[in-house]
């Protein structure tokens, strides 16, 4: 059920007549949002939702005085036959246009409601109109503005991709749709309707909604899979690689070459870490990037250079504190780093031996940004990713923590 507050949101809405609009506009009335419905065509949306007022977008600017938020809806699709100048009229310019008017009528925060899609390396018409529609939101500073990410959106109906299962068999439908949203991010409308219906309230100017692939049991179970390859792929195959590494490392440098360390779990919960020691022995305890290059040993930087310190970590994995791919468990002593994952909702997962920030490049030093980026990678989380990104790592993509020069 979705929550009710005591205090009305006065909520504008443009592109009501879409497929998320219509799912979209009937939950906002249940929760007692005052809603104002903007069109090119009033007297059809009025027709649809006969209890709602509804107005033209010449409008917009008179009428919508005093609301809360604008939510923007109106965008032509990636489904749509039509030339790329005509995404860019709807998808650039037109939204350049409502975002004028919205300022104009003192709205409180706009939000653009996009896609996932505009964050792929997509070339299509559809996908670059995306990205510029992201470009100008950037530049729109007279007002707060927020990007909500949605990835397949479904609830009394089905489009897109999802769209499949209402061809199906009731009783087939379940299932189906739980191995679609093991493949693809998808998110249930009713989520979409408590984040706008709250205020659609964000730590960042680029929000992501998905439904949270823990609670489903065909992504659990293949990310299982995944990290019982790893696990078995590292102890089976490779153990002598290991014996050989711990042997060699006091050689170059006293000390033991295992590095045990206490790093923030899934639940901000501490746990300790193993890793073959890389650093001489004695150096201080602090993120990566805060150390000089005269603290990693020579046999160290070569085993961080190929990445063969972090396998010992196989035992975090079979332990289950931690996982093949996910968010790089942080220091205890990384306080900022903790709180901006906490608001973001990142410790809500299982920490990773590699992430989708890692193999982008984005290391600890800039806390706000990997927090950022841990936060789109939970949201986007899908079998799919996680072998992508788990196959990047082992050819070789990112470059982990740097230190100091």
């Amino acid at each position: 059920m979705i929550n009710i507050s005591s205090k009305q949101t006065k909520i504008v809405v443009t592109g009501a007549s879409g497929f998320i609009g219509r799912q979209l506009i009937p939950r906002l009335r249940e929760t007692g949002c005052k809603l104002l419905l903007i069109g090119r065509d009033p007297a059809s949306l009025k027709c649809r939702f006969t209890d709602i007022e509804c107005c033209s977008y010449d409008a917009l600017r008179e009428r919508a005085q005093g609301y809360d938020l604008l939510v923007h809806l109106a965008v032509l699709n990636n489904d749509a036959d039509a030339s790329p100048e005509d995404f860019e009229r709807v998808n650039v310019k037109f939204l350049s246009e409502i975002l004028s008017q919205a300022s104009l009528a003192n709205i409180d925060k706009f939000v653009n409601v996009t896609t996932f899609h505009a964050l792929a390396d997509g070339t299509s018409a559809y996908a670059q109109s995306k990205r510029k529609a992201l470009d100008l939101v950037k530049e729109h500073d007279e007002f707060e503005v927020l990007n909500l990410f949605l990835p397949a959106v479904y609830g009394d109906e089905f489009a897109g991709k999802l769209s499949v299962i209402e061809r199906l068999p009731y009783f087939m439908r379940g299932f189906f749709l739980l191995f679609l949203s093991a493949m693809v991010p998808t998110v249930h409308i009713d989520r979409v309707v408590e984040f706008i219906k709250n205020g659609a309230k964000s730590p960042d100017r680029d929000h992501f909604i998905a439904n949270p692939q823990d609670k489903n049991i065909v992504f659990r179970s293949g990310k299982f899979f995944l990290d019982l390859a790893f696990v078995v792929g590292i102890l089976g195959i490779f153990w002598w690689l290991l014996l050989i590494v711990w042997i060699l490392i006091p050689i170059e440098s006293t000390g033991p070459g295992v590095f045990a360390q206490r790093r923030i779990g899934k639940g901000g919960k501490e746990f300790t870490i193993y890793k073959f020691r890389t650093m001489r022995n004695g150096t201080r305890q602090a993120g990566t990037h805060e150390m000089t290059a005269d603290s990693i040993t020579r046999f160290g930087a070569f085993l961080r250079k190929i990445k063969i310190d972090e396998l010992l970590q196989v035992f975090n994995v079979l332990i289950g504190n931690l996982s093949l791919v996910g968010p790089r468990p942080s220091l205890p002593v990384q306080t900022q780093l903790i709180q901006e994952r906490k608001k973001r909702g990142v410790y809500a997962v299982n920490p990773g031996i590699t992430g989708l920030a890692q193999i982008n490049d984005v290391d600890m030093s800039d806390p706000i940004k990997l927090a950022r980026w841990d936060a789109q990678y939970i949201a986007q989380r899908s079998l799919p990713s996680e072998f992508k990104i788990a196959a990047k790592t082992f050819l070789g993509r990112g470059t982990g923590d740097r230190v100091k020069r």
